[in-house]
């Protein structure tokens, strides 16, 4: 088994490479806002980190491998929790592809996508900022109590499978270097 003890552990960790993203995508909407000149393909970039690490990787250890676990252990699937958490997934594939395709209408000269572009990215960085926290601080928490040591090995096993066999190991490491180029290029955007 890899490297964690706990389901919140590895969780919370990619929570924070996908904070990174939320500071780079905030402050490079920050200066599109302020009328500064910031390359389409940021967004564009930022996009494809979001679909392909936090819902293509992350999102779907939650709704693959956690969630119903949580739900053999006793959470109830409906009217609870992870409806809420479900939800807020879908609203962020939404935010993310309007971002995606307002960045791309902007990379073809439509200026007037500049607005729409700023809304959805603003509306992504608050809407995970609060859900992120409300994963940390509830819903982890609640998962770490409700599985014993063999269930938080088995979660454990079946990310492992999820990041291997979805993702791949080559994926990951590219998302990883993509998170620490947006990084860089959002931090060039204040010198």
């Amino acid at each position: 088994m890899g490297e964690f003890a706990r389901v919140s552990d590895e969780l919370m960790q990619e929570h924070r490479l996908i904070e990174r993203v939320l500071d780079a995508l905030e402050t490079a909407t920050r200066h599109l806002e302020n009328g500064q000149a910031v390359r389409a393909e940021f967004f564009i970039d930022a996009a494809a980190f979001i679909a392909g690490f936090a819902d293509g990787c992350h999102h779907k250890k939650e709704e693959g491998v956690l969630f119903g676990a949580m739900i053999e252990s006793g959470l109830p699937r409906s009217d609870g929790p992870l409806d809420m958490f479900l939800e807020e997934h879908v609203l962020g594939r939404a935010l993310t592809r309007g971002m995606r395709d307002a960045a791309r209408q902007l990379q073809g000269g439509d200026a007037g996508a500049r607005a729409a572009l700023i809304s959805n990215a603003r509306r992504y960085v608050a809407l995970l900022r609060d859900h992120i926290i409300k994963e940390d601080e509830m819903l982890f928490p609640m998962a770490d109590e409700m599985f014993s040591s063999e269930q938080q090995r088995s979660v454990l096993r079946d990310f492992e499978r999820v990041q291997r066999d979805d993702v791949g190991a080559v994926a990951h490491e590219n998302f990883r270097a993509l998170a620490e180029r947006l990084e860089r290029e959002a931090a060039a955007m204040g010198a």
